[in-house]
């Protein structure tokens, strides 16, 4: 069976927190719509903060991993938005990708402080992607 639904990439540098959850954004409130998907040009393991800001929203993110857009080389895309500066300038070339957008938010990892004044810089990035994908999408 075919789908009508347009295949997303988000991308950012580690595919540890903010394309974890525009990916999940944009599957949980338009997946009638779009397939997203999320990538990193240099993976690492999610952002445990992010897991738990997720998580109180009802979106579990613990049994997600960091992928590699390599993963992603050779698919056909729709859409590939890279979600930092980093990526927008490191993001490879999709042969298969139909356009490309670029929106920056900062860096979950560059939250400081105790713990909950990280969750709640975490909660603050969080809601600013899910208004984004609101807005946009």
């Amino acid at each position: 069976m075919t789908t009508d639904k347009k295949k997303v990439l988000f991308v950012c540098t580690h595919n540890s927190a903010r394309s974890q959850m525009a990916e999940a954004f944009l599957n949980s409130l338009y997946g009638d719509r779009y397939e997203a998907s999320s990538a990193g040009t240099e993976p690492a393991k999610i952002n445990p903060h992010v897991v738990a800001a997720m998580k109180e929203i009802g979106l579990d993110l613990s049994n997600n991993r960091a992928k590699s857009v390599d993963e992603f080389v050779g698919q056909k895309l729709d859409l590939i938005i890279t979600l930092c500066d980093e990526a927008q300038e490191t993001c490879p070339f999709f042969p298969g990708g139909k356009k490309y957008s670029h929106q920056s938010f900062r860096d979950p990892g560059t939250c400081a402080g105790s713990d909950e004044e990280i969750l709640a810089c975490v909660r603050r990035i969080r809601d600013e992607i899910s208004a984004w994908i609101r807005q946009d999408f």
